[in-house]
């Protein structure tokens, strides 16, 4: 399998041709949302760095169901800004803290090439 950087300019490209079991293999956190932030796919490693069980929470709102500690201007306003301009593609570093021990990550937001649906992907620091 190809190696994916995280933050690289070019990882929506290498995300389009994985398999559900090929996404569960990258060393970061990935998932996949609609517009809306709806869930449509949550990794292994993202289940690792929140302690949630990726089968349980696709399907779910990842903004107020699953991370309600994202609700905020700093993250799901950015989320919902890029959506509305067509253009997410943000990083920043963030710390996650609902039902866990607070964890300090990087953050990158970034459009998918097919459809309505972006990517959040989560490094620890």
């Amino acid at each position: 399998m190809e190696t994916v950087r995280f933050g690289s300019d070019d990882i929506e490209n290498q995300l389009q041709q994985m398999s559900d079991k090929d996404l569960d293999q990258i060393a970061f956190g990935a998932i996949q949302v609609d517009g809306n932030g709806k869930i449509l796919q949550y990794n292994a490693a993202e289940g690792d760095i929140t302690g949630r069980d990726p089968g349980q929470v696709v399907g779910k709102n990842f903004f107020k169901d699953v991370a309600p500690c994202t609700d905020t201007d700093e993250f799901y306003g950015r989320f919902k800004e890029g959506v509305q301009s067509g253009n997410l593609n943000t990083m920043f570093e963030y710390t996650f803290d609902y039902k866990m021990t607070p964890t300090k990550v990087k953050v990158h937001m970034k459009k998918a090439l097919a459809g309505d649906s972006y990517w959040i992907f989560v490094k620890r620091v």
